[in-house]
């Protein structure tokens, strides 16, 4: 069994500022879902005081997108949708997706899949890995008694059920104007790098998760509660220059190893979770030579053409060319 002296002539001193690292795979899988759980405060992984940046997780970025079946032209302002649409983007191609409420059923077996599969059977095994391996990694601190270790582990803890909270609270409705029940709508997407997406779905389900923010800005109080949980791994890191060699060790490679298979979770994920809706693709996507090729197609099949003109892809002078309605 392994002893607080099991290894010899290494110093991890400096073990905690692995916490430290200012790493987004937190805050990107927070996107991904939509929401936190409280199973992720069994998720050590550095960033933890990076949470509350999955509300920048577009890098800033807020796409003009065109309704084809009502010309209104306006900009994408939900964070956690643009950084899904990014993610799928490609440069010089039309990627197609579909939003859709997400099913919700009785306890059972189609329970598990909505709760556990939605976003793809190999990231959610890889998800509770992570949370096996945090249990694991406890106790055999709790089996060797490094207690610096442990106390620096429960600190990060505490940090992340701070964050948890806090996240849980930020994540609101908000505003999504008024019902308009069994209508659909198809929205074209123009983010940076020449990445176009088409989202198509229930006008109510677009609304839901492309309107209003994601997350609410922070009150004074939950402001407070940040800090404090960022005080918190910031002291949990310079405490845990008091851990046993062997105890450092354990942080070390618990904290590498999650970052490393939650960085692999958000990369296998294929679908974005918001407000009770599922984000994602549908079909294959189609390369364009031109812009312009994309515009006149797109025209030709909604009919109309004053969204492509609301967003510069045409001009005004090409309405001769547009198919009448």
């Amino acid at each position: 069994m392994f002893k607080r002296s099991s290894i010899t002539g290494i110093s991890l001193d400096a073990s905690g500022l692995v916490a430290l690292a200012d790493l987004s795979t937190i805050a990107q899988r927070t996107a991904l879902t939509g929401t936190a759980s409280f199973l992720d405060i069994l998720i050590l992984a550095p960033g933890i005081h990076r949470h509350q940046a999955a509300s920048e997780v577009n890098g800033r970025e807020l796409p003009i997108t065109g309704a084809m079946t009502t010309g209104y032209v306006f900009r994408i302002e939900n964070q956690a949708t643009v950084s899904y649409l990014q993610k799928i983007g490609r440069p010089g191609r039309l990627v197609n997706v579909l939003v859709k409420e997400r099913a919700t059923r009785p306890f059972g077996v189609q329970w598990f899949k909505v709760k556990f599969l939605t976003g793809g059977a190999a990231a959610s095994v890889l998800y509770h890995l992570i949370v096996v391996l945090t249990v694991i990694t406890m106790t055999l601190l709790l089996v060797i008694r490094d207690w610096w270790a442990v106390s620096v582990l429960l600190m990060l803890m505490f940090a992340r059920i701070i964050n948890v909270v806090v996240i849980k609270q930020r994540i609101v409705m908000g505003w999504k104007g008024a019902a308009e029940v069994g209508v659909q709508g198809d929205l074209l997407v123009l983010l940076s790098q020449d990445r176009w997406v088409r989202m198509l779905g229930l006008v109510d389900d677009l609304k839901a998760v492309t309107s209003g923010q994601w997350l609410r800005d922070e009150t004074t109080i939950e402001g407070f509660a940040t800090s404090f949980a960022t005080l918190l791994v910031y002291v949990s890191a310079a405490l845990a220059s008091n851990a046993s060699t062997i105890g450092s060790f354990f942080i070390v490679c618990l904290m590498l190893v999650s970052v490393a298979l939650l960085g692999l979770c958000n990369s296998l994920t294929d679908c974005l979770q918001m407000f009770g809706r599922i984000v994602t693709t549908t079909g294959e996507s189609k390369r364009y030579e031109r812009r312009l090729d994309m515009a006149k197609e797109l025209v030709e099949s909604s009919q109309r053409d004053d969204w492509a003109i609301g967003l510069g892809l045409i001009l005004p002078g090409d309405r001769a060319k547009k198919v009448s309605v």
